[in-house]
C-alpha cells in the first residue's frame, strides 16, 4: 500500500477466494471460480472508499469476506483500533466480537434484512438484550429512539413491524440497526439500488449527514458510477475479481487511466449534452472458471498485447494516490 495510508481502519492485504465448483456428468472434477484474485485495498478512517464494478466483479465477495460471513482463501484483513492491529481470521474471540460490533454490514434489500416478526424496537435492541454488557432495557430503548431519529423517523415508529414502512423507510431502521453498537465503520452494499430514484437521494444525504454526525468510515458499493462518485473520497474499480483502478474520485472520475474505468465513465450519461457514444468492449466477457494468466481484461480490451496474456499487471502507483493495473498505463 501507499506511504500515505497511515490512517487505515481495516487494510485488505492480497486478498482471494475461490470456491470450488461440483464436477457434473459432463464437467471436469476440477473446476473453480476465482470470485476474487488478488484484491489491495485500504478503508481509512473517516472516509467513503467506493468500489464500483459490474454485476460478478467480486464487490459483494468482498464485502462478505470482510465481516467473515466466509472465509478468505488467502491474503489478510488487518484492522486498526486503539494502537492495536490483529488480522481478522485469526482474531480470537473477544476480537472478534469487538469487531463486528465496531464494522456494520448493511444489506442491499432492507425487506429481507429485517425480520418481519419483530417490532422496530426488537430488532434494533435483539443484539445486546441478553449480552453480559447489557446496560439494561431501558438505556436500551432510549438508544433506540437516539438512533431512530438520527436516520430521520419518529421514536414512535419502535412499536410497528417493517411491513408497515415504505422501502426507504424499512432502509433508514438498516441504518439505525448498524448505528446501535456506536460502529466506527460501516459496509453499505448496494443499499440503494432496490430504491425509487427519489427515494435514493434522500438515502445517500443520509449516509453523508451520518458519516460527518458519528465520523464514520464508511466502504460504498455499487455499479451505479454517479452515485459512487456522490458518495466517495477515493474510488475503486473492481473487474473480475481484481481491482483495475484506484484513486481520489475526482481525479479517477475526470481522467479515468485503465481501459475498463475509461469503459465504465464513458457510459456515464451527463445532462446538456448528447448521450454520450457508449464504446463497446471487445470479445467475450470475463469467465471466472477460467482466469487468464495475465490481466482479466484481456479479450476485451483495445490496447492488448501479447504480455496482457501472460503477466498480470501489477497495480502500480502512476501519480499520488493515484493506482492503476495495466501494463500500458505509467
Amino acid at each position: 500500500m501507499s506511504a500515505q495510508a497511515t490512517d487505515a481502519v481495516i487494510r485488505v492485504s492480497e486478498l482471494t477466494k475461490v470456491y470450488k465448483l461440483e464436477a457434473g456428468l459432463f464437467a471436469s472434477a476440477s473446476r473453480w471460480v476465482w470470485a476474487l484474485n488478488g484484491v489491495s485495498i485500504d478503508i481509512r478512517k473517516g472516509e467513503t472508499y467506493g468500489l464500483v464494478g459490474e454485476s460478478g466483479s467480486g464487490k459483494t465477495t468482498l464485502a462478505k469476506a470482510l465481516v467473515q460471513l466466509f472465509p478468505h482463501t488467502s491474503g489478510s484483513i488487518e484492522y486498526f483500533q486503539d494502537g492495536e492491529k490483529w488480522e481478522i481470521s485469526k482474531a480470537n474471540l473477544r476480537q472478534l466480537r469487538k469487531f463486528r460490533s465496531e464494522v456494520k454490514y448493511v444489506f442491499q434489500d432492507p425487506s429481507s434484512a429485517l425480520d418481519p416478526r419483530m417490532d422496530v424496537l426488537r430488532i434494533l435492541t435483539v443484539g445486546m438484550r441478553y449480552a453480559e454488557s447489557s446496560p439494561g432495557s431501558a438505556a436500551l430503548a432510549d438508544r433506540a429512539r437516539e438512533v431512530m431519529e438520527a436516520v430521520g423517523l419518529r421514536s414512535d415508529d419502535l412499536q410497528r413491524r417493517p411491513s408497515e414502512f415504505s422501502g426507504g423507510q424499512r432502509q433508514r431502521i438498516s441504518l439505525a440497526r448498524a448505528l446501535f453498537s456506536h460502529p466506527r465503520a460501516l459496509i453499505c452494499d448496494e443499499v440503494v439500488s432496490a430504491l425509487d430514484v427519489s427515494i435514493q437521494g434522500q438515502i445517500l444525504n443520509l449516509l453523508v449527514d451520518l458519516k460527518r454526525q458519528f465520523d464514520l468510515s464508511i466502504l460504498f458499493i455499487a455499479h451505479d458510477l454517479t452515485v459512487v462518485s456522490y458518495m466517495a473520497d477515493r474510488i475503486g474499480v473492481l473487474y473480475g475479481g481484481s481491482l483495475m483502478e484506484e484513486a481520489v474520485a475526482s481525479e479517477i472520475g475526470q481522467s479515468p487511466l485503465h481501459p475498463y474505468s475509461q469503459l465504465l465513465y464513458s457510459a456515464i450519461p451527463r445532462l446538456g449534452t448528447r448521450a454520450p457514444h457508449r464504446r463497446q468492449a471487445a470479445g467475450s466477457p470475463f469467465n471466472p472458471t477460467q482466469p487468464p494468466l495475465g490481466c482479466p481484461f484481456v479479450g476485451r480490451c483495445l490496447l492488448e498485447q501479447d504480455i496482457c496474456r501472460t503477466a498480470k499487471p501489477l497495480l502500480k502507483e502512476v501519480a499520488p494516490g493515484h493506482r492503476v493495473a495495466c501494463h500500458f498505463v505509467g
